[in-house]
């Protein structure tokens, strides 16, 4: 047994509870446990045969990462297939088709030694060209018509994740720039003498100074951040920006308090460019052998691995905005 210290039911049964907290919102229950059953139960014969086939000479390193790459691309195109449309009799055959495929090419590229970046290259690669296989097939086959097909290969949740990613930081950054201003304009507020909200650190003085905060901004840009909160708080927000004297009602004191601590909260801000992100994953990739690598990035997504293992060959993974590579180099360096 290659592989005996590799606990591949625990592993599997971990991925699949990690999935549960990112499938889509939007899905029904049959479509999120579609998704959460379908990584399960590919991590765990792909854990199974990595561990017990005395044929494969892989150590416990290389099946975690095969097997962890098998579930996030299953948990990928899993999405694709239900938001595709496909109806749902034809999903099995074509996350089968997928998985095989995924498991064959990871189990060559790992026995000739390739590099990672090449690795998760090649099994990207194929993964795409074996989906698009299948739906052609069932396209050929009269299971559906040619526009359900091109609307399916057009799908892909893993660019999405990404630029949804992309968008969250450039909310956190515009907020930042916004409640930059806002300092600026509180210390030129008049001090209130009589304070509606309470003198404490409390949640509804923290919304009122949102509200505060918010009324100086684009509406639109309002809106989008307001999309993110819980909807109690939402209107809380909505409902304080419409008193006209709010920020006597505040005072300059607890809204400064709370301005600096909202700000203390959020991400930095970063400008790296792709080349400096580069320099500094290959800095810190350059540190460890290629198993610690594997190690330190099991969590991590595919694309992470790609940007990680790219940047060790002095190239950068295009696929990851730089806004969203900026922080996960920020990211990495701080952890290390």
């Amino acid at each position: 047994m290659a592989t005996k210290n590799f606990d591949y039911e625990s592993f599997a049964q971990n991925l699949a509870a990690q999935a549960q907290e990112l499938v889509p919102a939007d899905f029904d229950d049959n479509q999120k446990q579609y998704v959460i059953q379908t990584l399960g139960n590919f991590s765990l014969l792909s854990g199974k045969a990595l561990a017990e086939d005395p044929n494969l000479n892989f150590n416990e390193d290389q099946a975690i990462t095969i097997t962890q790459i098998i579930a996030e691309w299953s948990f990928h195109k899993s999405v694709d297939v239900i938001r595709s449309g496909i109806p749902q009799q034809y999903w099995d055959p074509i996350m089968q088709k997928i998985a095989y495929t995924i498991f064959e090419i990871a189990k060559q590229t790992f026995s000739q030694g390739l590099p990672h970046d090449k690795i998760l290259e090649l099994i990207e690669h194929h993964v795409k060209k074996s989906y698009l296989e299948a739906i052609t097939e069932l396209k050929n086959k009269g299971a559906i018509d040619e526009g359900l097909m091109e609307y399916a290969a057009s799908q892909s949740n893993m660019d999405r994740m990404a630029q949804e990613m992309q968008q969250q930081q450039q909310a956190a950054e515009q907020n930042s720039t916004a409640i930059a201003g806002a300092e600026n304009q509180s210390l030129t507020s008049p001090i209130g003498t009589e304070t509606t909200f309470p003198k404490v650190d409390s949640k509804v003085l923290k919304l009122a100074t949102v509200a505060m905060l918010f009324k100086k901004m684009n509406q639109d840009k309002v809106q989008t951040i307001l999309n993110k909160f819980n909807p109690e708080d939402a209107q809380a927000v909505i409902k304080y920006m419409k008193f006209p004297d709010l920020p006597e009602r505040i005072g300059t004191h607890n809204a400064l308090r709370c301005l600096q601590e909202i700000k203390t909260n959020l991400p930095k801000t970063t400008d790296l460019t792709p080349n400096k992100v580069v320099l500094i994953l290959r800095n810190i990739a350059s540190k460890y052998t290629t198993t610690q690598l594997d190690t330190m990035l099991t969590r991590e997504r595919v694309g992470v691995k790609r940007l990680v293992f790219n940047a060790l060959e002095g190239d950068y993974y295009d696929k990851i905005p730089p806004k969203v590579a900026s922080v996960v180099a920020s990211h990495l360096k701080n952890s290390v």
